[in-house]
């Protein structure tokens, strides 16, 4: 399958969308079609564990790779997470399930991909004949830069940088990433948001100069961000495994819809559910959550992207974002595919800050997605009452994205008081240790500064396991205390190469 830019007229495979991670002209790649399931090969999907679902999918997208040796991979990936089922289906009332994302090693969704992008950026550059190394740049807002660590640590061939907010992550999430071990590894806080660093990765990325310099020291960028598409390949298989799950169980039967509701911050997550929906998987619609960064609720209100608003630092900190990167695969899509009228908008983006759709667009968004947003005083409500009514603790992510669920279901109930809802899967995407502090929070009302003496607390009160790598942290060094401001951040790449 080939693989198109949203801004132009770039053409590649997939291999080599997963090699260069983003387009010259700074575009997104996306599949040339999206490739269907047909309903005898989803009910073929009923009987396969989960590696066998997301490699039957994935090869669809990445025909280049051998399938059995990506199965392979997917099972070695997957055996990672604890449980023995990476991606389980919840249920915890009568039509609502949680799919619970974070049994893998960082205790969040990032590792379904993460865990898998290794292998398949290091085959891409064996099918591509790319001999230099691969030095991988990540910006994070707290999970997707441990998971990339995690999953490249002490990689053949290839480094990887990760660059995080300055104060604009949690303590564990800090913890996590300054505490990794890895003989190609590095980690660099910015002076600034996580839109500061994703927009000074973006730069390096789409600057000769920077590749020039990079390749004259044998390197060549690639990303673990979601902005590639082996790292949002393989977040389409969880939703299609979730579905197949509801009918295993004689929850649904086949050809049921089914809704999904994302906690939503860079627009991968839900994205994947887009297409997801687009391949044919029998999806109602698609519940955009956000928190008080609430640029995606207004965008699918009002039909403008608009990015000059205040920042805010909640306690769902990987949701702190005001440019979302992957919006741009949607509004490629929503345009009829039009890539010039993409990067006029994109460009607009960059220098104003907005962005306008057409008419016709907002009514096809409005076709597939509800938008909303949760306060910071929404999240705590919904942690603590959701707790008090099913013992399910929830980290402040996926408090956010229930809030939101509940609320959707509640307006379509105003609409139609007898009218049979569709299931609701929430898409749970951290565990609450990863937020020990604010969950304890909401939980009790009551503050604890130290994150580790939070995480003993709630498994005092919720008797939930404490994941074995979150234990560990407490005990290891600090690696990386660098500290740098937006327009340093090339300076340091390549001190970090030599």
């Amino acid at each position: 399958m080939l693989f198109y830019s949203t801004r132009g007229e770039e053409k590649v495979t997939g291999a080599q969308a997963i090699v260069e991670g983003i387009a010259r002209d700074g575009g997104l790649f996306v599949p040339s079609v999206f490739p269907q399931v047909s309903k005898e090969e989803l009910e073929r999907m009923f009987g396969m564990d989960y590696p066998e679902r997301a490699a039957f999918i994935l090869h669809k997208y990445l025909d280049e790779y051998d399938e059995e040796e990506l199965l392979a991979a997917l099972r070695k990936a997957y055996a990672q997470f604890e449980g023995g089922d990476a991606a389980p289906l919840v249920r915890v009332e009568n039509g609502m399930y949680m799919l619970e994302l974070f049994h893998g090693p960082t205790c969040a969704f990032k590792d379904m991909a993460l865990t898998v992008l290794p292998y398949l950026l290091r085959k891409g550059c064996d099918i591509c004949g790319i001999k230099e190394q691969v030095l991988i740049l990540v910006a994070t807002s707290g999970d997707t830069g441990k998971a990339a660590l995690e999953g490249f640590k002490d990689a053949d061939g290839i480094k990887i940088m990760v660059f995080y907010p300055d104060d604009g992550v949690s303590k564990m999430q800090k913890l996590q990433m300054c505490t990794q071990e890895g003989s190609n590894v590095n980690v660099v806080a910015v002076k600034g948001n996580f839109d500061d660093c994703q927009t000074g990765v973006k730069k390096i990325f789409t600057s000769e100069a920077c590749a020039e310099r990079l390749l004259a020291k044998g390197y060549r960028l690639s990303s673990a961000n979601s902005i590639n598409f082996g790292r949002l390949a393989p977040q389409i298989c969880y939703y299609f495994s979730a579905y197949c799950d509801l009918v295993t169980s004689d929850q649904i039967k086949p050809g049921d819809k089914v809704n999904f509701t994302v906690p939503t911050g860079n627009f991968g997550n839900i994205l994947a559910g887009y297409y997801a929906k687009q391949m044919g998987l029998p999806v109602g619609t698609l519940v955009c959550a956000s928190n008080t960064n609430n640029v995606l609720t207004d965008f699918f209100a009002r039909g403008t992207y608009d990015s000059k608003r205040p920042f805010y630092k909640t306690m769902s900190p990987s949701m702190d974002i005001l440019v979302s990167s992957n919006l741009e695969r949607l509004v490629f899509e929503l345009s009829g595919r039009d890539a010039a009228l993409t990067k006029e908008r994109m460009a607009s983006l960059a220098a104003t800050g907005r962005y306008s759709v057409r008419a016709e667009e907002l009514q096809k968004m409005r076709a597939e997605f509800f938008a909303a947003y949760a306060s910071e005083n929404d999240t705590v409500d919904c942690i603590y009452e959701f707790f008090e009514e099913y013992g399910y603790p929830m980290d402040t992510h996926t408090g956010v994205a229930m809030h939101v669920a509940q609320r959707y279901e509640e307006q379509l109930k105003k609409e139609d008081s007898k009218a049979e809802l569709p299931p609701m899967v929430v898409v749970s995407t951290a565990s609450p240790y990863k937020f020990p502090q604010a969950v304890y929070y909401a939980l009790t009302g009551n503050d604890v500064k130290d994150s580790f003496k939070g995480i003993k607390r709630i498994n005092l009160l919720t008797a939930m396991k404490v994941p074995e790598s979150l234990k560990a942290i407490r005990y290891k060094p600090i690696l990386f205390k660098q500290s740098v401001t937006p327009d340093k951040m090339f300076d340091e790449v390549e001190k970090f190469i030599g």
